[in-house]
């Protein structure tokens, strides 16, 4: 079985992604790895042979995709959270990275380390490849590609790497207990802010309030601030019709509202009164409700006020189904190719709807390739450029910084006239999921073998191992606790931020079972990416 290891990595790869997999699948006392067992059966397979490689080739595909995937469904929140937050969080993460680098010069002293071995233990320990490189930029500008500093800051860095992973595993752990944080409670009362679940439901209301009645729609939103969608009303005699902006209540007419559940409760009290019956229609209806894919990349990208919809047909959009969440439809609302997009229609007009927004399940699974090459492309040649900063320190955004810096511009711009950069959420999700298989196992079977025999033969490797842990944990520990009880940065997001390598972003969100975390770390990462390959190519120089 060795020999085939060796002679098809592809085999080698998926073997280490699925056994992986199934380790990180199985709880213990409630707690479970995720998909970082993947990264540490990885090391298993690759302490066993020093033969057993993953071309490199893999690792760094898995790592672009993966970060790529990531900035392009992060653009849009990214660039919101910073106009909502300003630059506020960014002084904080680079406190938190100074923190961090102090941390390092204290173990530097108390362990008497070398600077190379220092340097990458602190790149190991922020698992950050591109400071790695830095450092051994500067290295090689002072002595020979191979000289011992070189192969010390590289030994540093394996075997700081996967033990900085667990570090910051344990420090959210503690952090979660040490915070009694309530992640469901904390998705509430943020969910006017960031996207996350929401509790949206479909009302009937009965009017029984004649203050409210005679008065517009328009009026009605404009002076009471209600974020719901109106769909259907019932009148006195019978008759259904489609609310419009125009629309007024009587007494007695049956209005549906779709809504959070407070924001029902609001305008139920305010109106009248629930109304358990619904509006009856018999079947007789010429209106009904149809779910309906956007798959027409002539749409996607646009807001709902620039398709002129109540012109074209006798329908209302009352929630869109995006990322396995409900959201309520405004006219600034911008439709993404895989929404679900539910309507109260005309029955007549249920197949035009469909041909307009595409309604195909199988364009879904597919990728543009065009609009994904050339945004890859894009960000790679940017991790290429070479940025010269005083001092004669020199660093290059590498594979992570550009492709994500470029995503989350592309993200945000969703489209560029009859180009569209955003991907449907499955084919987006697939990416992630297999540049982070790529990368996690690529690390680990070609960290192994370095790990265990520096392990076995001594050199230091439990003194650097530990140092990699206190940084580790104490930077991630500090961070949490900081930025949630001062900063007053939600836990999830903040986690997010922490979250400096895939593993650690994948354990996140599976603890607060949101995508929040994804939040925090794309708004973070190319600025923390940047200022880490400062920070070790100064920590070399300096000690």
């Amino acid at each position: 079985m060795a020999e085939a290891f060796i002679d098809s990595p592809v085999l080698l790869l998926f073997v280490v992604a699925a056994t992986g997999y199934w380790f990180g699948n199985i709880r213990i006392k409630g707690f479970k790895m995720g998909v970082a067992a993947i990264l540490f059966v990885g090391l298993a397979f690759g302490g066993m042979n020093p033969s057993f490689k993953i071309p490199e080739i893999i690792v760094i595909l898995g790592l672009t995709i993966f970060v790529y995937s990531i900035g392009l469904k992060s653009g849009p929140t990214f660039f919101a959270t910073f106009r909502q937050r300003g630059i506020k969080d960014i002084y904080f993460i680079i406190a938190m990275l100074t923190v961090s680098a102090g941390i390092t010069v204290g173990v530097h002293y108390l362990l008497g380390f070398n600077p190379a071995s220092t340097g990458g233990v602190f790149a190991g320990s922020s698992t950050n490849t591109p400071a790695l490189a830095g450092l051994l930029d500067v290295i090689r500008h002072e002595q020979h590609p191979d000289s011992l500093l070189a192969q010390k800051a590289v030994i540093g860095y394996s075997l700081s790497y996967p033990v900085a992973i667990f570090g910051a595993i344990l420090a959210i752990i503690l952090a979660i207990k040490v915070l009694k944080i309530d992640f469901r409670k904390e998705e509430v009362d943020v969910k006017d802010d960031f996207p996350v679940k929401q509790e949206v439901l479909t009302c009937t209301i009965e009017i029984t309030n004649p203050d409210r009645t005679h008065i517009s729609i328009r009026d009605l939103k404009r002076l009471y601030h209600w974020k719901i969608v109106f769909g259907r009303v019932q009148r006195g005699d019978g008759t259904v019709e489609l609310i419009n902006w125009d629309s007024r209540f009587h007494l007695g007419d049956k209005v549906v509202v779709i809504g959070n559940k407070s924001m029902v409760e609001e305008v139920t009290k305010s109106l009248g009164k629930k109304d358990p019956g619904g509006i009856q229609t018999n079947g007789q209806s010429e209106y009904t409700t149809k779910r309906i894919f956007v798959s027409n990349v002539q749409i996607a990208g646009e807001r709902l006020a620039t398709l002129n919809l109540s012109e074209r047909f006798a329908a209302i959009i009352t929630r869109i189904r995006r990322n396995d969440m409900d959201l309520l439809p405004n006219a600034g609302t911008t439709l993404e190719l895989g929404d679900q997009v539910q309507f109260i229609a005309r029955r007549q007009d249920i197949s035009k709807l469909s041909e307009f927004f595409g309604d195909s399940f199988e364009a879904l699974g597919k990728i543009n390739l065009l609009s994904f090459g050339m945004g890859m492309a894009l960000g790679l040649l940017l991790g290429m450029v070479n940025i010269e900063l005083p001092g004669g320190i020199s660093f290059k955004l590498g594979f992570a910084g550009g492709p994500i810096i470029v995503a989350l511009i592309l993200g945000a711009l969703r489209r560029t006239g009859p180009i569209v950069w955003i991907l449907p959420h499955s084919a987006n999700t697939t990416l992630q999921q297999i540049g982070l298989i790529f990368l996690l196992a690529g690390i680990g079977v070609n960290s192994g073998h370095t790990f265990f025999q520096t392990i076995i033969n001594g050199e230091g490797a439990g003194l650097i191992m530990l140092a990699a842990l206190i940084i580790s944990f104490l930077s991630a520990f500090i961070t949490l606790i900081i930025g949630y009880k001062y900063v007053k940065i939600p836990f999830s997001i903040l986690v997010g931020m922490m979250a400096t390598q895939p593993a650690i972003l994948e354990f996140a969100m599976e603890k607060s079972e949101n995508k929040l975390p994804v939040v925090g770390y794309a708004f973070i990462l190319p600025i923390a990416l940047i200022i880490k390959v400062l920070y070790v190519q100064i920590l070399y120089l300096v000690l």
